[in-house]
């Protein structure tokens, strides 16, 4: 099955919940889904099977989840798909649930469970159609590109002022920044927090310089161990960090100097330690989604190396994964990011010319996070990608994520 979560922001920027999508099979290979099988598992709420296959926890520690819920799935027995607590789980309907008595009476009796509702996909034509609903519903998605969304806001605001509104559609900063000015506004979504702020001149601070040289001490071919321990206790997280990490894997512990510790990891280990951390600390002032994206993108990319044919290039892919929101986290475009960080030409050509061997894998990588599945499927054909492998990369990268924080 493939999955991708959608963080939804509030407006100080943290994520507040996430939306879980999911796609069962590819329909490219399975042409039967289009047709007279694609009710085949309907009665599944496909989300909460991950949910519970996973554990809530690796999705999200204490945020609620949005999980899409159909016509026929709505139905089915959702207590004995998934044992997370019902008020963490919000059900996400769509205009294919008619606004009828025996699906209103289904969206009541979720709601005595304790399970929440959300509305999307509504045009303004249907809202009074969906007055019913409306009154159960605890969130609507409002997406900014499609309809007047601050009439729609104003609508709500008179008429269901019980429900959370959240902004869809945002494509930039200055959307997002629009939006939150007018108010009335409880979650954001979109791609705006991922998109840098260039305009201006900003200068990146005299830490993160120093984040950035010692990514250019390991990130050498064949870089000096004592060097890379140099510029660590320059920094004294970073320096009480690779300590504590190091005394724990050791049987004896005792290690108390960066050079000893550095010489127990070696140039490998230290190596992919270092960009892991330091990536952590470069992004620290940046909302903490894109440091969670940074890293799951350079865990996910490291594990589809083998399904792309690029097993021997593991480690260059976890370095275009992480560096991929470097043009956010610097406020410069991407080009300009790249000059300052030693990376090799491969990478600078996916992230920058979405040219190179790196390109169609990174190109993968971000149309399968917004659950762009046509595409994705599309390219899993054309590739003779199994779903599983791809699937269980993206489920590792999560998990990695969690025990990593």
């Amino acid at each position: 099955m493939l999955m991708a979560l959608v963080p939804l922001f509030d407006e100080n920027m943290a994520v507040k919940a996430y939306s879980i999508f999911s796609q069962k099979d590819n329909y490219f290979l399975n042409p039967l889904m289009l047709g007279t099988g694609q009710n085949d598992g309907a009665a599944v709420v496909e989300g909460l099977e991950l949910i519970e296959d996973m554990g809530i926890e690796t999705v999200s520690e204490d945020k609620e989840i949005f999980v899409p819920v159909g016509n026929i799935s709505i139905f089915s027995d959702v207590e004995s798909q998934c044992s997370a607590p019902h008020h963490r789980i919000v059900f996400l309907i769509d205009n294919t649930i008619p606004p009828v008595e025996a699906y209103i009476n289904r969206l009541r009796e979720l709601k005595e469970k304790g399970y929440k509702l959300a509305v999307r996909k509504l045009a303004v034509s249907d809202f009074g159609n969906y007055a019913e609903v409306m009154k159960l519903a605890d969130y609507v998605f409002l997406n900014n590109k499609k309809i007047a969304i601050e009439k729609a806001r104003l609508y709500f605001g008179k008429l269901y002022p019980h429900i959370k509104l959240c902004a869809g559609g945002i494509d930039t900063m200055e959307t997002f920044e629009a939006l939150k000015e007018t108010g009335g506004y409880q979650l954001y979504e979109g791609e705006f927090y991922r998109v840098p702020v260039t305009k201006g001149e900003h200068v990146v601070a005299p830490l993160k310089v120093n984040y950035i040289e010692l990514l250019n001490v390991v990130n050498d071919n064949d870089f000096d161990l004592l060097e890379a321990a140099n510029v660590i206790g320059r920094d004294t997280a970073l320096t009480i960090s690779l300590l504590q990490m190091v005394n724990r894997m050791t049987v004896n512990s005792g290690i108390t100097t960066i050079r000893h510790a550095a010489a127990m990891l070696g140039q490998k280990e230290l190596k992919k330690w270092i960009n892991t951390a330091v990536a952590n600390e470069l992004y620290a002032d940046k909302p903490s989604e894109v440091t969670r994206l940074s890293l799951l993108r350079a865990k996910f990319a490291e594990g589809l190396a083998d399904a792309f044919g690029m097993e021997e290039k593991s480690e260059e892919l976890f370095l275009l994964g992480l560096f991929s929101v470097l043009d956010v986290v610097l406020e410069k475009t991407m080009e300009e990011a790249l000059q300052m960080v030693m990376v090799a030409g491969d990478i600078r050509d996916a992230l920058t010319l979405g040219k190179g061997p790196y390109a169609a894998l990174y190109e993968f990588m971000k149309e399968y996070e917004m659950a762009e599945w046509q595409e994705v499927s599309r390219k899993l054909l054309l590739g003779d990608i199994n779903v599983e492998d791809i699937h269980d990369a993206y489920v590792e990268a999560l998990k990695w994520y969690k025990q990593l924080v």
